[in-house]
């Protein structure tokens, strides 16, 4: 069930004539044949999974991307915002519920955290690290040398925590990898960290501002598990964070960077990962569009449709298209901060968003036939530094699901 999303979007577009460039016959090679010039970027909660429960399209779609041997026949990446995990741990768990051959590779794997790897600049910072799962072990496969956990921290301060009741100076950095199980624990002293300084044990003084930097991973307010209500994700801890914050010191909670759908760099990093996915397979042609499939509009959609716009406006060096200009949303993001090789951006030319209704966005089994109609009076679900434009959350396309999702790219791309 296929319906298009903005007017204007469902050509191929100038200089797109299907089987010449998006993968069909070429040089007398059947398409099947044809080195792929596209690359797919799958949201998993909502899209390929439920819980634990893979979405039944799932292993549909997986049968459709991969060829008689299993391989698959073109690049794809997770594209995720949980961060609670190992990537090795979410890429076991992927190739579990899609029954997929080849096993999903950690390397195809994108958590909310993953480009924190990219920030080279932080790696030898001391830092607060919070959220759930190891997220010591995650700080340190990312590079970060020097990490304090708020377990740790707990432990070091037992009166700064009274829920549970060594002289730990904490460094200079804050983290917030994702939601943490115990809410008030990590808000009462992610608090005390920035009211002092980093130096939570002593006397507060003047509550220093600017405060300590803060890095954020996963903006999401909300997403799709397998009750039959969206669950509180990380953005809304932010939310609850910089509501206390602000309430205690009358100054707004500031990002050095915010990491994770729907911020530019994500996607950057994962145009990255789809170009090596294809040098590896030793598919020559240059990848010139992605599809990113999610069922979050006001995460997976805007951030497909936001990194869309950063693709057009690269050559004008307009970085960070559609978000508002502070400091703190989109100096870290800029280009020449990421350490990725210099040809990155040198092919793609456009991410197409596909919206599926098996997530956050299903509300009933009806698909509409546009989503301006639903977005433009919308709640606006994203962060607060992120502006609200309508486009952003609407979607190239709507479709029911993955399955119809691939078969939509591979019809574009005049694919077999």
């Amino acid at each position: 069930v296929l319906a298009a999303g903005r007017e204007g979007r469902r050509g191929p577009g100038p200089g797109r004539s299907g089987a010449a460039e998006g993968g069909g016959e070429r040089e007398g090679l059947p398409a099947a044949a044809a080195p792929p010039a596209f690359g797919f970027l799958f949201d998993v909660d909502g899209v390929l999974v439920r819980g634990s429960q893979a979405v039944p399209a799932a292993r549909q779609a997986f049968q459709r991307l991969a060829d008689g041997s299993g391989r698959l026949r073109v690049p794809v990446v997770f594209l995720t915002n949980a961060g609670n995990c190992l990537r090795a741990a979410k890429a076991r768990e992927l190739s579990q519920a899609l029954a997929s051959l080849p096993q999903v590779s950690p390397e195809q794997v994108i958590l909310s955290h993953s480009p924190l790897r990219l920030f080279s600049q932080f790696h030898q910072k001391c830092m607060l690290v919070a959220g759930q799962g190891p997220v010591e072990e995650n700080a340190q496969n990312l590079g970060f040398k020097h990490v304090v956990t708020i377990e740790a921290l707990r432990k070091a301060y037992p009166l700064l925590d009274m829920v549970d009741q060594m002289g730990l100076v904490l460094g200079h950095w804050v983290i917030l990898f994702g939601e943490p199980v115990r809410w008030e624990t990590s808000l009462q002293l992610i608090i005390d960290v920035l009211l002092s300084n980093g130096n939570p044990g002593a006397e507060l003084q003047d509550i220093p501002y600017p405060h300590l930097p803060v890095l954020a991973c996963n903006m999401d307010l909300l997403w799709m598990a397998e009750a039959q209500m969206p669950r509180f994700g990380h953005g809304t801890f932010l939310l609850c964070l910089e509501n206390i914050y602000k309430k205690v010191t009358g100054q707004e909670l500031k990002y050095e960077a915010l990491i994770g759908k729907p911020s530019t760099v994500t996607y950057r990093y994962a145009e990255y990962l789809i170009k090596q996915q294809a040098e590896k397979q030793g598919w020559k042609s240059p990848i010139r569009r992605l599809y990113a499939v999610g069922d979050n509009p006001m995460s997976d959609i805007y951030g497909a449709n936001l990194y869309n716009n950063y693709l057009k406006s690269a050559h004008q060096n307009q970085v960070q298209a559609g978000v508002k200009r502070s400091p703190q949303a989109t100096s870290p993001q800029t280009e020449d901060r990421l350490e990725l090789k210099e040809d990155c951006n040198n092919s793609v030319e456009s991410c197409e968003s596909i919206l599926v209704c098996t997530g956050v966005y299903r509300h009933s089994a009806d698909v509409p036939s546009k989503t301006k109609e639903c977005t433009t009076e919308a709640v606006f679900h994203g962060h607060r530094d992120f502006c609200f434009d309508p486009s952003l959350v609407e979607a190239s396309y709507i479709v029911q699901d993955v399955n119809d999702a691939v078969q939509l790219a591979f019809k574009k791309e005049n694919w077999s």
